[in-house]
This record gives structure tokens, sequence and C-alpha cells, in this order.
């Protein structure tokens, strides 16, 4: 039945082929969960019709709920076989996946990243295991399989399961019908004065969620836009000057409303022993407000009208509700040192399961860092020769990047030794890749988002450059730069337009001032403005550096093309930037150019 089913939908796609619609590719996502599922032996359950169908299942039915964009959990489903070929009970155990997406019974499920599974007895469900335990959802299966062949051998009463909420569980939650918006931008005075960390760590005490933020320097269009209910003030234009010369950050707020997490702050602050301040006690329900109660709104612009809110998140934040969709996450993975030999196989697994790798680095681990990364074993026998092993031998680093990334990496890398790998286990990372007289899995990944951020840092820590725009390149080809610059992953965190003067050249090229050139580089430098940034990544100093390219612009378009100098650079004089050389080069360029505006009050 099945098979004959395929055929229909495979037949229907073929006929359509020429004119692919949104219904055709759910068409074709059909096919591949029915093959897969058909070779688990678990049926798809994609409406609320199909639903209630399922629900007239006798005995015990396993239930995978999964959202569209990202499917069933394949991690779980050699142990599913597993519990079907060693049950042998085809009449009271089934496995179904369930699609939330299009079930109205599941809606509390939906914009989950966590697997979830079900446990319905003859139609209701009475049980529920959140994450891919396995060996917990084994057991669950055998106890229930167990119950249900004592109660048809008359051997125990059927108990009397609690019920499991689902539609209701939402149903008595108090959310917003639509979550709403507040763009703020907090301007180049305070970003100059290093404030904005404290005024986005006290926008979030006050109970707003800071989803997205955006460094920039605004265009004159961007900020007449943004400020035109008061373009008719005389200072504007001086104004706009302001908001046109220095960094600015930009953020999306919103604010948290539910029930349950105004309880839970309320219950926090009973149990404290410190009175609470008025900004914990009160709910503010305007940003602009809070603000200017807590002093600061001169520092930060607020706009709250919906229609404005949604015209700048597009100009700002073009990609927000595709990002906020898909639940972006960052995780640290890393190949022990036993593994680098196979490497190429494991990326390519990494590559295969959708992963970006955003930074990669080999690294021969300090003590202090293998005792971190190897806490998990540290009462084995053998921990002492492991962290010889990785503080002798390099390791290889990863950030990874992927939706439900952390949770995602974890399943994949199985249990954390070989003696623990099972049949459910038997395509886990640590089966595949097991090897070295050390029984423990080769890979390493981030428990939580909070471990990974931690980790992360540990292993990839920020680093700081001086870079600077000079003033022979076009507003346009500044915009491209600037394009190329958080394409390469920087982060700007300071940023000004200015006229250099001589001694503040000096301070930048200090360490050629003796050069009979020098002074053509001064020259060049007074023509006009520069863009003064200090930019912010793991191994910034010579990431800056090699995205600017060879000094000659000449030589740069021959040995490499796409680099800045090559594509915007005139002569070795008028190359379009200038970077640090070195970490001392950097520090001291900041400094020079931007500790005496952070001291300013």
């Amino acid at each position: 039945m099945a098979s004959k089913k395929r055929g229909e939908v495979q037949l229907q796609i073929q006929t359509n082929l020429r004119s692919p619609t949104y219904e055709h590719m759910r068409l074709w996502r059909d096919i591949y969960i029915q093959g897969i599922t058909a070779w688990f032996l678990q049926t798809v359950i994609n409406s609320q019709s199909l639903w209630e169908e399922m629900l007239q299942n006798k005995g015990l039915t396993v239930i995978d709920v999964y959202q569209a964009w990202c499917g069933p959990c394949t991690a779980m489903q050699p142990l599913f076989r597993k519990l079907k070929n060693e049950t042998n009970e085809e009449k009271i155990l089934h496995f179904v996946v369930a699609e939330a997406d299009n079930i109205v019974t599941l809606q509390s499920f939906r914009d989950k990243c966590e697997p979830v599974f079900l446990f319905s007895v003859n139609g209701k469900i009475i049980a529920k295991i959140q994450g891919a335990n396995a060996p917990l959802v084994n057991k669950k299966v055998i106890t229930l399989i167990n119950e249900e062949k004592k109660i048809a051998a008359g051997e125990m009463v059927r108990p009397q399961y609690p019920d499991i909420l689902l539609i209701e569980l939402e149903k008595t939650r108090k959310k917003p019908e639509r979550e709403r918006y507040s763009i703020a931008i907090i301007k180049p005075d305070a970003v100059l004065k290093r404030k904005a960390q404290e005024i986005k760590e006290k926008i979030t005490m006050a109970g707003f969620v800071i989803e997205a933020e955006e460094k920039t320097m605004f265009t004159e269009k961007q900020v007449r836009d943004f400020y035109s209910q008061i373009a008719d003030q005389p200072d504007f234009e001086e104004f706009l000057s302001f908001m046109t010369t220095g960094l600015s950050n930009v953020l999306i707020i919103a604010q948290e409303k539910e029930q349950d997490q105004v309880e839970e702050n309320e219950t926090e602050l009973k149990e404290t022993s410190e009175p609470p301040t008025e900004s914990e006690v009160k709910k503010w329900d305007s940003l602009q407000k809070y603000l200017e109660q807590q002093h600061i709104s001169q520092f930060c612009d607020v706009e709250d009208d919906e229609a404005n809110v949604t015209k700048f998140t597009d100009v700002f934040f073009p990609d927000f509700k595709i990002a906020k969709g898909k639940k972006l996450q960052r995780t640290l993975a890393l190949l022990r040192p036993d593994l680098l030999e196979k490497q190429d196989d494991v990326l390519k697994v990494i590559k295969d399961e959708d992963f970006e790798i955003l930074m990669e680095r080999q690294i021969v681990l300090s003590e202090e860092e293998a005792k971190m990364l190897c806490k998990e074993y540290e009462k084995e026998n053998y921990f002492e020769a492991l962290i010889e092993k990785m503080t002798r031998s390099p390791s290889l680093a990863l950030v990874l990047l992927r939706e439900n990334c952390v949770q995602h990496w974890k399943e994949l890398l199985g249990p954390r030794t070989v003696e623990k790998v099972s049949e459910y286990h038997a395509e886990s990372l640590c089966a595949q890749f097991a090897m070295g007289n050390l029984p423990i899995n080769q890979l390493y990944g981030s428990d939580s988002m909070e471990a990974a951020e931690r980790d992360i840092e540990c292993f990839f820590p920020p680093e700081n450059t001086l870079a600077l725009i000079k003033p022979h390149v076009t507003r346009e080809q500044r915009a491209e730069i600037l394009k190329l610059i958080k394409e390469e992953g920087f982060e700007l965190t300071q940023m000004k337009d200015m006229l250099l003067t001589p001694e503040q050249v000096g301070k930048i090229y200090f360490q050629i001032t003796k050069k009979d050139f020098y002074k053509d580089i001064v020259e060049v430098l007074s023509e006009g403005q520069s863009l003064v940034m200090v930019l912010t990544k793991w191994n910034a100093i010579v990431s800056w550096r090699r995205l600017m390219g060879p000094v000659d612009p000449e030589e740069a378009k021959l040995l490499s093309p796409d680099s800045i100098r090559a594509r915007f650079g005139i002569n070795i004089l008028k190359n379009a930037v200038h970077g640090s050389t070195n970490h001392y080069s950097a520090t001291v360029n900041s400094n020079a150019l931007f500790e005496e505006d952070a001291g300013e009050e």
C-alpha cells in the first residue's frame, strides 16, 4: 500500500516537473520521509486527520514529534528498529513520526529545537520524553510493552496514568498575539565613551530582550529618514554631521510578556535577601521612559512606531526574520590528536550534516585546557595518559554554525566512551572513528549554548587591530570595503570619520617616522577624512593584513586580486587601507585615537 502511494506521488511530480511549486517541493520531501520511515518501520503523520486516525491504534505507539525544517530525529531510528525486531510485537508496538507544523494538537511543540517523544497507549498520551535520550526511551518502551502483556494475560489492572497536556497547556499560557519590537540607537558619543555595554545591560535588566544588534556608521539618508521628525530644527545639520562621523549601535528590542516569565521573576525577588531596586520590581512598558528614568536617554534614541520599526528593520537587519526562524547556534568541536590523520573524513561528515565551519585552528593544548575538555574522564584510570596525549600532539579545534547546532553535534558524537556504544549508537561518530589505545570518543562538543560560548572564547580569543580607510577612497568604495569587513567576520568595535593631524599620523606610523617617504604619507592622509576603525576577531591582525593584500596595489593585483588594495588602491601611498603590524602597534594605534574619547565625560 505504501509503495503504491509513493508511486502515485512520484507520477504526480513527474507530470508537473516543468513548473515546480511549493506543493511539489513538499511532495518531494514526503517521498524522502516516506522512504526513510518505511525503512525504519515508522508511519508518517502530517495532518490532524491522520493524527486522529493514529489514536485508534491498539497497544503502544511511540511518536517522534518533529518540525518540517529539521525532520525526524535520525539518531533514534536504529533504536526503534532494534526494539521492533527484538520485541516482535507488531500488534501492540507502533512507531510514527508526527509533523508538528500541520497538526493542531501538537502546536505547543512548534518552534522548539529539542526532539520530543510521546507515548500513546490505546489512544491516550501517557508519557513524554524530551531530548534524544536513547536509554530512557528504550527503558520506557520495554516497561510499557511488559505492562501491556501482563494486562492482556490478566496479571495486572491497567494503571491510571496522569494526563499529559498538549494543546491545553498552550491555551492556559498568556501570550501576546504578536511580538512587537522597537528600534534603539546607541549614538556615537556613547560608543566612543564605552557606554554601549552598560546601556545594553540596563535594557536587559528592565525586562527587555535584545533580539539583534548591528554596529554601523549612518549615511546621511539614513539619519534623515530615522530623524525626520526633528529635521526642521535649527541644529539638525550639526546633528547630522555628528551621527555620520562615528559608530552607532542599532538594536532590535522586544519585551518579555509571557505570564510564566513574570511569575518566575516575582519568585526570584521573594527569595532574595537584598531589597529589590525599582527597575527589578517594575515591569517597564516603555523603553523610552525607562531610559529617561535611568538618565541615559541622551545616549540612546528609541523608535516604537510599528511602520517605522519595520522599515528600519528591513534596512539594518534584512535577514532578521529568517535568522530568528532558523535559531542558528554556534558550538565548539574538537578532534583529538589521534584523529587528525582522519580529519578529512570527519570534515566531510560535518559538511554533509549542513554545518558551516566559522573558524578552525590546530592547537597543542595546555594542561589546564586539556583537563577542562577531558573533565568527564577524570575518574578513569587512563585520565593521566589522556592528558599527556592531549598536551603532546596537536588537536583540531572548530567553531561550527547550524540550526540547533549544540544538540545536533552532541547527537552525532554519541556516547563518551567506546564501551557504551550499542546498536542504536552504531552510526555515531564515536563508533565510526574509534581508534587509539584509549577507549574514549575521539571528538568533543560543548554541552550547552553557554558552555559553547565559553569554549569558543577560550580557544578563539578575540583580538583587536587598528584599521584605516584612506581619504582617496570614495563613499561608495568605503561601503564596499565595510561589507567585505563584515563578510570576513570582523566586529566593528570602534569607528569614526576624522581628519588626521600630523601628530596623530605620527602615532599611527611611529615605526617609520624616520623614513624619507614618511612626509609623503602625512601629505596623503591630510587630503581629507579617513575612516578609522578598531576591528575585533580571533587572529584579527593577520586576518586584516591578508584582506588588505600587498602594500603595492600592482603587486596585489598579481598576488591577491580579490584583496582590498588590488581593488581600490591607486599606488603605494594611496593604497586604500592601513593596518597594524603586530599586537604592540595595534594597542598603541588604538589608544592614540580612541582612548582620549573613551576618557571624556
